[in-house]
């Protein structure tokens, strides 16, 4: 019995996948389901979150749709993906909140933290919202430092305590020890499989997207995606160690480390999100599950608002637009973080521990590196 029809019918695909095998070759997915003669819902979350949708399978498979078989496996793992982010989330009174109103939530929740700084500019001068603030400090003249990093600290760490929490109910449920993250050779391989995304490629000619034409197109917006979001976090970072250990008040020049960094991030943001939802709206509806559209959209353009409305705020902080950039992009950051742990960011940490999984399951079973 499995706990939804989801999985039901992801234990009849993989069953007859495991049969066929013709796929083996293809990603993770499939030499991962060969080990096994029966599945478990925590097994079947495993091969979902392990699955990177670039829908070979489907293409290449002799029993997909019209055949009696119904085998659409990109389809039924994409919402067995989308229902496992809402099943391991925590607290469980936020499951399934933001499944369908994601970007709703999320542009009404970045719209109220900068209703709530312009506020908070108002009540202390009205003047700081349409004034010309420049020289080290001019961001806190619209909210003090210490208010900006207990609200923002206070977010940062919510998310980081609700992604924690849902990544072990994950780890849990899929069996697996904790001493695995003990293990430095499959957290290595897995970092390497992530970090270029080896398995977004359909088994090595590129993924398939609105025909039977493989291409890298996905696989390079999602790096300028990840890669942009590492590079915004670092500037964030380096910005911190900035004013706590050097005493330097932001803004920064724009030759300072944390600007560089911020703007580099803030391009790949802007360009990748416009990417993915590009070819996302393209993609042949037969390998999209339209059930889990909600937060998987939303993240993207949230990450998009991130990224231009910094920009924004970088290109026009010496004038009077200041105030009103800086409260509009700190309020998309607060909605940001809140949401983080609800939607399509998940998929990144499990499908990173679903990677570590297969990698010591590979030198368990005596089959080396998936290289």
């Amino acid at each position: 019995m499995h706990g939804t029809q989801t999985l039901k019918e992801a234990d009849r695909l993989m069953t007859v996948c495991n049969s066929c095998r013709y796929c083996e070759g293809l990603c993770a997915v499939f030499p991962a389901m060969e080990m096994r003669r029966a599945f478990s819902d925590g097994d079947l979350n495993y091969f979902a979150n392990l699955c990177h949708a670039c829908g070979a399978c489907y293409t290449d498979c002799q029993f997909s749709p019209p055949h009696e078989f119904d085998v659409n496996v990109p389809k039924n793992l994409a919402a067995a993906r989308a229902e496992s982010w809402a099943t391991y989330a925590w607290p469980r009174a936020f499951r399934g909140l933001f499944a369908r109103n994601g970007l709703a939530i999320s542009l009404i929740c970045a719209l109220s933290v900068a209703a709530f700084i312009f506020g908070f500019a108002a009540l202390t001068d009205r003047a700081v919202l349409t004034g010309v603030h420049t020289g080290p400090g001019a961001f806190y003249a619209l909210m003090p430092h210490n208010a900006m990093a207990a609200l923002f600290g206070a977010a940062f760490l919510y998310a980081i305590l609700a992604l924690a929490m849902g990544l072990c109910a994950f780890w849990r449920d899929i069996g697996e020890p904790f001493g695995t993250l003990a293990e430095p050779p499959s957290l290595w391989q897995a970092m390497k499989d992530a970090g270029r995304l080896r398995y977004l490629d359909g088994g090595g000619v590129g993924c398939f997207n609105e025909d039977e034409r493989p291409t890298d197109h996905r696989r390079i917006y999602h790096h300028l995606t990840f890669y942009g979001f590492l590079l915004c976090f670092a500037s964030t970072s380096v910005a911190t160690l900035y004013h706590y250990l050097l005493a330097r008040e932001a803004p920064y020049a724009w030759w300072d480390l944390p600007v560089v960094l911020g703007t580099l991030g803030g391009i790949g943001l802007v360009i990748g999100p416009i990417g993915l939802l590009a070819e996302k709206s393209k993609r042949d509806a037969a390998l999209v599950d339209e059930n889990s559209s909600g937060m998987d959209a939303a993240f993207t353009v949230m990450l998009f608002l991130t990224g231009v409305t910094g920009l924004a705020l970088l290109l026009w902080r010496e004038t009077s637009a200041m105030g009103p950039l800086l409260a509009l992009h700190l309020g998309v950051v607060f909605a940001l973080f809140i949401t983080l742990p609800y939607g399509k960011f998940v998929h990144g940490l499990y499908r990173y521990a679903a990677l570590v999984r297969y990698a010591r399951e590979r030198r368990t079973m005596g089959h080396g590196s998936p290289e």
